[in-house]
């Protein structure tokens, strides 16, 4: 069995809502192009009805991908429940110590990282760096490009 995937239940809910969408009105849109593509006469050269079932492959595609996450998943509360360890759920400032700049993150599970927002995941390389830290201590991170340091500034809870 896989290793099952964290989600808060706000990305739980964002999921099984896109799963009755595609499953609704999603499916219905495309067997509706096929329709209508089919219609248009011989197959073999008909590029609207070799478009439509691509996108009916794309479409049971992600319903596969969403499905195997909702049938594998894990509810996570966002497990922060102070302001002076980190954890999933907080809010982290940090100062890096190398361009002396001040940045913001939030630690979230894998399927909700999005780092060009600042959600990062508490399973990336830095999100395992700052679990369990606290305001002061330095934390150093392999990255490609040599080790990158910081320092925790703050860290905020949001209920």
């Amino acid at each position: 069995m896989a290793n099952p995937v964290k989600l808060t239940p706000a990305r739980l809910k964002e999921l099984q809502d896109e799963m009755v969408w595609m499953k609704t009105v999603r499916e219905k849109e495309v067997a509706d192009q096929i329709k209508e593509a089919r219609s248009f006469g011989d197959l073999s050269e008909n590029s609207e009805y070799d478009e439509a079932k691509n996108e009916q492959g794309k479409l049971y595609s992600r319903e596969a991908e969403v499905q195997a996450i909702l049938d594998n998943y894990v509810l996570i509360e966002e497990t922060a429940s102070d302001d002076t360890v980190i954890g999933l759920g907080c809010t982290v400032t940090v100062r890096d110590l190398d361009m002396e700049e001040e940045e913001e993150y939030h630690i979230v599970g894998s399927q909700e990282a999005d780092p060009m927002s600042g959600c990062i995941s508490e399973e990336s390389p830095f999100g395992k760096a700052l679990m369990g830290k606290e305001v002061g201590d330095e934390v150093t991170v392999e990255a490609p490009m040599g080790e990158l340091r910081y320092k925790v500034l703050n860290i905020a809870v949001i209920h």
